[in-house]
């Protein structure tokens, strides 16, 4: 898929090899809005990365990296991609809220060591 030339308000880094991950980022790629993130396919060996993120750290966690350079990480960086959604961002600005936060931050922790065997139980797709 192609990316808008221009300034992205938002760079998303996602491990392209991760049919779970795969699916759900072309699910966002198909949403108003996406023509305004960059996404940063980690497989991809030309795929440049931002300062101060290492290809490792950002394929153990999901990582969106602001236009001003700095990155969100986990629930955190999810609730910012639904920020720069018009549908998601309501539910977004609902769920930041620092109980809630902490709930969805301890559910991706629990959730990290078992996606390695969600994405083996998907079917790779060819781009």
């Amino acid at each position: 898929m192609k990316q808008k030339a221009g300034p992205a308000c938002l760079t998303v880094l996602y491990d392209g090899a991760c049919p779970l991950c795969s699916r759900e980022i072309d699910w966002y790629r198909t949403k108003q809005a996406s023509e305004a993130i960059r996404w940063v396919d980690l497989t991809d060996p030309a795929a440049g990365l931002p300062a101060g993120i290492t290809r490792d750290a950002a394929l153990a966690r999901f990582h969106v990296v602001h236009a001003n350079g700095t990155a969100t990480t986990g629930a955190a960086a999810f609730l910012r991609l639904w920020r720069a959604y018009p549908g998601l961002g309501r539910v977004a600005r609902w769920l930041s809220n620092p109980l809630a936060l902490a709930v969805l931050e301890a559910g991706y922790r629990l959730f990290l060591p078992l996606r390695p065997l969600l994405a083996r139980l998907l079917p790779h797709r060819k781009a």
